[in-house]
């Protein structure tokens, strides 16, 4: 039964990381209509680390942060590679080129993925390769129809941001991390949110409280409640008790709900090419999730 109870809850944080990742490019994209892009990503990693925190030392009290200086180190250097480097990148990256480029090529993160098990002589099945590449077309397939366009800079930027992501994503379930994920999602969020705020300085960011629209602060609202507390803590949940091939089949369900929402709630037109990527991706993540599925014990 214990072996059932896990392998429910992957399938529900799994599940929950697919709509609401897909959800936060719609918040995202509001918040930083007012709001410079680091310092809405500090605030929004920040915050969200102060209301877990607090919640854990309400529940639990301070044992549940009671941890190793390595774990404590392991856990930040995560926080920085996840959320400081690879969500700052991404920032600084669409500055200089199109989102649609920006989606094709954050979603070489399974790929990087790949190569670091190879590397670390856990070969990926046949099917696994076969389906990271499968969804790999169909986000091709999804990019390419919103045209693309952009600069040398940003193409090596947004490459070095899904690296981060991608080794950060493999070091977390390798390493000693805290033993409460909660408290581990605590410190990653707390120091890689910090991380933001100080590249915003260094980036010459003001935040002018009297320009930031109530449209932008709900959405930050709903960035930091769903996107962070809901979703990088299922997250990071996941990096421990899954395979890592089933867990970064986001890359590929993320952009479809994206473009989803962005029909329903902005009147974005869909084409027919949108919908047959969109069905190559699902296809690509059904191949990983078959394949890897009898590894979730």
């Amino acid at each position: 039964m214990q072996r059932d109870g896990r392998d429910i809850r992957v399938w529900i944080l799994l599940t929950t990381v697919y709509i609401v990742w897909g959800s936060t490019y719609l918040g995202i994209g509001i918040v930083i209509e007012t709001m410079p892009p680091f310092v809405s990503g500090g605030l929004r990693f920040v915050v969200a680390a102060l209301i877990l925190g607090a919640f854990l030392l309400v529940k639990t009290g301070p044992e549940a942060f009671r941890m190793s200086r390595r774990e404590f180190l392991d856990a930040a250097l995560v926080g920085l590679l996840l959320l400081t480097g690879g969500n700052g990148m991404v920032a600084v990256a669409e500055q200089h080129i199109s989102t649609g480029l920006a989606a094709l090529l954050v979603a070489s993160t399974p790929l990087w993925l790949v190569i670091m098990r190879t590397i670390f002589r856990d070969r990926p099945h046949v099917l696994t390769l076969t389906g990271v590449l499968i969804g790999f077309l169909g986000v091709a397939g999804i990019s390419l129809t919103g045209g693309m366009s952009g600069g040398t800079v940003g193409v090596v930027v947004i490459l070095l941001a899904s690296f981060s992501w991608a080794v950060g994503s493999f070091m977390s379930g390798r390493a000693p991390m805290p033993k409460n994920p909660f408290a581990a999602s605590t410190v990653e969020m707390v120091v890689g949110g910090g991380g933001l705020l100080v590249c915003s300085g260094l980036a010459g960011e003001h935040l002018v409280l009297s320009e930031v629209s109530g449209r932008s602060w709900a959405a930050l609202a709903y960035l930091i409640i769903v996107g962070s507390l809901v979703g990088f803590t299922s997250y990071v949940w996941l990096l421990g008790n899954a395979p890592i091939s089933l867990v970064s089949t986001y890359a590929y369900v993320n952009p479809v709900v994206a473009v989803a929402l962005g029909m329903i709630i902005l009147g974005e037109t869909v084409t027919a090419m949108m919908v047959a990527a969109g069905l190559v991706i699902v296809a690509g993540v059904a191949l990983v999730v078959s394949t890897e599925r009898r590894r979730v014990s």
